[in-house]
């Protein structure tokens, strides 16, 4: 028996795409209801608490700011009356294995100052001709590859558009042909300052050998990072605040078996069924679920899972280990954000992307919030996260074995390399998470917390687009598809986008002006 809800938008799942889709739809007038399989909306941003310690579960995600404000303004609201950001600066602290360190300032000026002392005027220039081509990339991204479903090429330009001689030029610009790692190892002779660069592509998602180098406008946001006072927590809380003000009928602890299909010359969604056995009719569902696990398991036996397995030959991502120590003591010397690397980028790359085992010397990247927001520890203390990545989940991966060496390892190296040589003696409390608990308890393919690799250097641009190309009324938000990780609040956006447009016969969106924010 179905409860006929045909005239509503379902969602499947309340991670940020899918708050994000509501939020945005439910602004323009849509009925919403959204499932969420556990009790709190938020996925994998869920927090955390234990003897006044909080953290989030994936350190290191940075805040889309601009869509944050994009969402909140369709509703006619402001987002700092929903949460307050803030931003550090300098917040990113280098600790290299020659003993040197580098911090990384918002201020170009400073900053190529800073890389002058560092290392050479060599390596200054290089780092201003870098961002000078990353801020042409940026404006080509939010015109040409951001707010909007992206498949392939075709959808970035109309036809028109790539016969244009200026257009041709502009994509020649972009170095189609190469990938990020060959483009950063051109601009900068420093080793150090390549492994730099390589790393943030690493924690956005990013394959430096396959992923193309029109990108690094992508690596170059991950610098400057916006945070949210209270945790990243407080950002799917702001949105589950405002969905609820605009009528969206959330239910939680509510898991979806699977998504029912009306057959036909065009296959199109009837509505969801509930693991009680309830039916409800949608004509149209955002999954903000994993895209692979929304075929292989909510679409299993239908067309759409075939064509879609027909298509999908992209290796997953690599997975993390997450130890969360509550400190009684901070480190001073420590800032919001910490890299501390490898004596081998090649030789951890390797191992891990290659491989499949954990490197032998990883890149620690260490989060310590409580100096900007002591709200996260007891006075004094540290809620301090630290994370490398390791390989996805694959057969024989035993990780009840593999962690105490992994930790060890880890411990050692915080002691030699970053200046935390009492780190065992100041650990009050401690919680890790690895490839299997990012498989089993955040429902990540194989671990994988990046999703699906990059298809190489012409298409590694291209994730799964939001508009199912199979089954009509069906849309994805998420990690998992276009744009990527640290980009799901603009996934549901475009996701929301694309299924009101299709609704309402393709009217356009209305233009959206960022409003002004000051800048710390």
């Amino acid at each position: 028996m179905f409860l006929n809800k045909g005239d509503c938008v379902g969602i499947i799942g309340g991670g940020l795409g899918g708050l994000a889709a509501a939020c945005t739809l439910a602004a323009r007038g849509h009925r919403v209801i959204l499932f969420e399989r556990s009790a709190r909306v938020g996925g994998g941003i869920v927090h955390f608490e234990k003897a006044g310690f909080r953290f989030d579960p994936l350190p290191g995600i940075p805040t889309d700011r601009a869509s944050l404000n994009r969402i909140f303004a369709e509703a006619g609201e402001r987002l700092e009356n929903y949460v307050e950001l803030t931003c550090a600066d300098p917040q990113w602290r280098s600790f290299f294995p020659d003993g040197t360190t580098l911090d990384l300032t918002s201020d170009p000026a400073r900053m190529s100052a800073n890389l002058e002392a560092f290392a050479s005027s060599d390596t200054a220039r290089a780092y201003r001709s870098f961002m000078a081509w990353t801020a042409g990339l940026d404006e080509f991204l939010e015109r040409c590859y951001f707010w909007k479903s992206i498949d392939g090429w075709r959808d970035m330009f109309k036809l028109r558009a790539l016969l244009n001689p200026a257009t041709l030029c502009q994509l020649a610009r972009l170095r189609p042909s190469r990938t990020i790692g060959s483009e950063v190892r051109r601009l900068f002779s420093d080793r150090r300052l390549r492994q730099l660069w390589l790393e943030f592509a690493q924690l956005a998602g990013l394959a430096p050998r396959s992923s193309p180098a029109m990108l690094c406008g992508i690596v170059n946001r991950q610098a400057n990072d916006w945070f949210p006072r209270g945790g990243f927590t407080e950002i799917p809380a702001a949105l589950e605040r405002l969905a609820r003000e605009l009528g969206v009928q959330i239910f939680s602890n509510t898991c979806i078996r699977r998504i029912l299909i009306q057959d036909g010359p065009i296959p199109e969604v009837e509505g969801v069924e509930t693991e009680s056995g309830e039916r409800v009719r949608f004509s149209t569902i955002i999954s903000n679920s994993d895209v692979g696990r929304t075929h292989r398991e909510l679409l299993s036996g239908t067309r759409a899972c075939a064509l879609f397995e027909k298509r999908d030959r992209c290796e997953p991502t690599c997975s993390a280990v997450v130890l969360h120590w509550g400190l009684k003591k901070r480190y001073e010397h420590l800032l919001h954000h910490n890299f501390v690397f490898s004596r081998n980028p090649e030789e951890e790359f390797e191992a891990v992307h290659r491989v499949g085992n954990p490197a032998p010397d990883p890149t620690c990247y260490l989060r310590a919030p409580a100096m900007a927001d002591p709200s996260t520890a007891p006075a004094g203390g540290e809620a301090l996260s630290v994370l490398i990545h390791a390989p996805y989940l694959r057969s024989g991966h035993d990780w009840t074995r593999m962690l105490p060496d992994c930790r060890q390892q880890i411990i050692k190296k915080l002691r030699t390399e970053a200046g935390l040589a009492d780190i065992e003696e100041r650990i009050l409390i401690e919680h890790t998470l690895t490839p299997r608990d990012f498989a089993r308890d955040h429902h990540l393919r194989h671990g994988a917390i990046y999703g699906a690799a990059s298809r190489g250097r012409f298409f590694g641009t291209f994730k799964p687009g939001n508009r199912s190309a199979d089954l009509r009324g069906l849309y994805f938000a998420g990690s998992s598809v276009h744009p990527g990780l640290g980009m799901e609040l603009m996934s549901g956006w475009i996701a929301a986008d694309a299924l009101d447009d299709d609704c309402a016969g393709l009217e356009a969106a209305p233009e959206f002006i960022e409003p002004e924010v000051a800048e710390f």
